[in-house]
């Protein structure tokens, strides 16, 4: 099994977008996904038309291998299950740093239901945590999109600086660029300083800014179920192809 975080420590660039998608998109590579839905707003469940869990009373069943599996839900796809969110997730920082050796907890949670699924993707919601650490630990790769600005450049960077001042493997980081548009030069011009600056750590994967995206809202469904030639389904499928790649 293997574990694949979609995180930022920004909001609104795409990351929810990027988990549904690459989850739906490992689905159809033939793997048996989970999709943990960790962010309380609960869009990933959302947009899989999947109810928050009334089973989840506090942060405690993470580590209750029967709770935490009776709170997973089928979805409309085969061999894609949902974890979906809950507003108790709020406290979950709390509760982990609380704990003794909690930064590997998460890990050992997961693994525990490893024999159920090929790739378990994690929605994370955008902050540094003790839930992120516990995250960025138990991660096989981490996801992390990256609209080609100045500001979401300098908090990538922020991102990898913080695996540097805690000695986590920067090797984990996989950026792409998010909500790209090729006619600002703003973008293009970001987009070569950053491929310039972090190489391999960069997919060369650039998800364009398209109504395709934001009417997943709308039909509660990833791109590829309603426009599948467009430009965007296109994206998430090379994006796939690349985390495929890197996870061997």
């Amino acid at each position: 099994m293997k574990i694949l975080a979609c995180y930022s420590n920004k909001g609104g660039v795409g990351k929810t977008a990027a988990a549904v998608n690459v989850a739906y998109g490992l689905r159809r590579a033939g793997k048996r996904v989970l999709l943990c839905d960790l962010d309380p707003q609960g869009a990933s469940s959302f947009y899989f038309r999947v109810k928050p869990s009334k089973k989840l009373k506090d942060a405690r069943f993470f580590f209750d291998v029967a709770r935490f599996t009776r709170a997973i839900r089928g979805s409309d796809f085969e061999d894609l299950d949902i974890l979906p969110a809950n507003m108790t997730f709020r406290n979950f920082d709390v509760f982990l740093s609380r704990m003794k050796n909690s930064r590997s907890r998460l890990q050992k949670a997961l693994k525990k239901v490893g024999n159920e699924y090929d790739v378990v993707v994690l929605d994370c919601p955008p902050n540094i945590s003790s839930l992120s650490e516990n995250v960025f630990k138990a991660s096989d790769a981490i996801l992390v999109p990256i609209i080609p600005t100045t500001l979401s450049e300098r908090t990538f960077e922020q991102l990898i600086e913080f695996f540097d001042e805690h000695d986590l493997p920067k090797k984990k980081i996989l950026g792409f660029f998010s909500m790209a548009q090729a006619s600002k030069k703003l973008h293009v011009g970001t987009i070569d300083k950053m491929k310039a600056d972090h190489g391999k750590r960069l997919l060369d994967v650039a998800v364009p800014f398209a109504t395709d995206v934001e009417k997943m809202g709308v039909h509660r469904a990833p791109v590829a179920t309603f426009a599948g030639s467009r430009p965007a389904a296109a994206a998430y499928d090379a994006l796939c192809r690349d985390v495929l790649e890197r996870l061997g």
